[in-house]
């Protein structure tokens, strides 16, 4: 018995048992395979369709992401010229409340000063007035016969105080 040129013998029971274990492979072994493998077809099409669809959905999660930026940015865009125009408007009626206080103060400042003027004015006035009454009394009591010389003294001490009053 040689396995290169096998007898007629050796053939048949090895038909005989490749059609037995190929029956019971036909009945019990190959539906079984047949059905693990439809069942991982199937998973793997379901694992295919799952993962489709979490890239779409990763694919419209990036789109909303980038379309939620860039709200973002165009509200904080808003939100940053709005609080400039804020700052420009306080700075500005700052400025004006500033502006008007300073004028306030400065006419109050006139006020004041126009009132000391007026108040140092009547004090000369009065001052003179009293140096002139004085000199008068002085040289009415020096000189109580030459009335002549007393009214050209008086004249011109008059004449003086005003040229000092104007000045």
């Amino acid at each position: 018995m040689s396995l290169i040129t096998p007898e007629f013998g050796l053939i048949f029971w090895m038909v005989i048992i490749f059609g037995a274990v190929f029956f019971v492979l036909a009945k019990f072994g190959f539906p079984a395979i047949t059905k693990m493998v439809d069942k991982r077809n199937d998973h793997i099409s379901s694992s295919l369709l799952a993962a489709e669809e979490a890239q779409k959905k990763l694919e419209n999660m990036a789109q909303e992401q980038a379309r939620m930026i860039e709200e973002t940015r165009l509200e904080q865009s808003r939100i940053l010229r709005e609080a400039s125009e804020t700052r420009e408007q306080l700075i500005s009626q700052a400025k004006a409340d500033a502006s008007a206080e300073a004028a306030k103060l400065l006419e109050h400042a006139k006020m004041e000063i126009a009132a000391e003027r007026e108040s140092a004015i009547r004090d000369i006035r009065k001052q003179v007035a009293m140096i002139s009454v004085e000199v008068a009394e002085k040289i009415v009591r020096k000189d109580l016969d030459k009335s002549d010389g007393q009214i050209s003294m008086i004249d011109r001490m008059v004449d003086e105080a005003s040229k000092a009053h104007l000045n």
